[in-house]
């Protein structure tokens, strides 16, 4: 297998690996698929077997494939491809792409946790954060936790745009890490980036001494990660909540029992209803019931079963069953292009996420002639104040066709399939 000039760290082995198992489980498809509509004469002489330590199975990664996955960049900066970025040029690549998530100056906490604020000028000088160990901060940001900046140059790189994740280029990762290093104090404003200056960076990072390397996930020696031993005494009688939801804040996202699965003694409170009184743990079967409840569409906040499959209509049969087989199936399409892009991350078809439901959409501008074209552009563009203070991004890379495709099915009622 080729390999690349730099060692490989972890992940990137894993990936290597990865991509020869893909490799293999492709090249072995394929060929089960060939012999399948070739049928060969059963008297040919057998296909050479590929020659490796895997006779037979797949295939070499290429060098192209390697590279598509070894992305990753290592604290000591292996891995880092050559570029520079400016904050200026950051600040324009953020408005544009990152704002509606982040906030202008990466403080909202609207989508995501904030990314800036925290951080002191000490902090900087001592690389280590005082609001980690005072609890001056009512939350943790990532520049309080972040130790090397490296991490937050790879997962720009691999991860950002949220919703077209990949597309920055080189030059771009390094002007946005600018600005988010300047939005920390970090940087000044005039600073420009580059793999040449970036050590010297990482030597300015708030949390900088605040990752350990002195356990087992390092050495990988067998030893454990955590030297502590499990305190079974003085125990508190009752346990008090310190941090909770304020609760102007409670509903903001919708009903956050019906976004979840029904996973563990607890799914979570119905958070339409005010709090519940008493101590906490005292109303896990209440919540439960609640979280049944959205499953099965009762609505009633008691637990209910799912309903039975209906039976099969019969020939020529009349009433609702016959009625449910002849009408006719609905328009998926729609369905299936957002279920393949991110707009499932922010919205549902039958309740309120992030973003509104589907139907709650239909519903509201079902009497709008111009409607169709006014979410095509809302979509395309992006924006806020139809549905709260909450921004959707826009949408660049959808084509006018899928896009028409995606509204028709939304203002048609947003079917599902049963």
């Amino acid at each position: 297998m080729s390999t690349s000039n730099k060692p490989l760290s972890v992940r990137g082995r894993f990936r290597r690996l990865a991509v020869c198992c893909l490799g293999a489980l492709a090249a072995a498809a394929g060929g089960a698929a060939f012999a399948a509509s070739a049928a060969p004469d059963a008297s040919a002489a057998p296909a050479a077997p590929a020659a490796g330590k895997f006779a037979g199975v797949g295939r070499a990664a290429t060098p192209a494939e390697v590279a598509a996955w070894d992305i990753d960049v290592r604290p000591d900066f292996k891995g880092l491809p050559p570029g520079k970025g400016t904050v200026q040029a950051g600040a324009d690549i953020w408005d544009g792409k990152c704002a509606t998530c982040h906030g202008s100056f990466g403080e909202s906490n609207e989508v995501f946790t904030p990314i800036a604020g925290g951080t002191t000028a000490d902090d900087v000088k001592t690389g280590r954060v005082a609001a980690l160990a005072n609890n001056s901060q009512p939350q943790r940001t990532t520049l309080m936790k972040v130790s090397t900046v490296s991490t937050l140059w790879d997962y720009v790189h691999r991860a950002m745009p949220w919703d077209h994740p990949k597309s920055l280029s080189t030059d771009e990762v390094y002007s946005v890490v600018a600005y988010i290093l300047n939005l920390g104090e970090i940087v000044p404003s005039d600073f420009e980036l580059s793999d040449r200056n970036i050590a010297e960076v990482q030597a300015l990072m708030p949390n900088r001494n605040g990752m350990t390397t002195d356990h087992g996930m390092w050495r990988v020696d067998g030893k454990p990660d955590t030297h502590n031993t499990a305190c079974m005494k003085d125990c508190v009688k009752e346990v008090k909540v310190s941090s909770q939801l304020p609760d102007y804040a409670r509903d903001a996202h919708g009903d956050i029992a019906t976004q979840n699965r029904v996973v563990g003694p607890v799914r979570g409170a119905d958070t339409l209803q005010p709090p519940l009184a008493g101590k906490a743990g005292e109303h896990a079967a209440a919540l439960r019931a609640h979280a049944w409840s959205t499953v099965a569409g009762a609505g009633t906040g008691a637990a209910a079963a799912p309903a039975p499959a209906a039976a099969p209509a019969q020939a020529g049969g009349t009433g609702a069953a016959g009625a449910s087989q002849a009408a006719p199936a609905p328009d998926l399409a729609g369905a299936r292009i957002v279920s393949a892009n991110t707009c499932a991350g922010c919205h549902a078809v039958d309740r309120k996420m992030v973003g509104p439901s589907y139907r709650d959409i239909a519903a509201k501008y079902k009497d709008k002639a111009d409607a169709g074209e006014m979410l095509i552009q809302k979509v395309r563009k992006g924006g806020a104040g139809a549905w709260g203070p909450i921004p959707m991004p826009p949408n660049p890379a959808i084509s006018d066709t899928d896009l028409k495709t995606v509204v028709d099915w939304i203002l048609s009622g947003a079917p599902a399939a049963n």
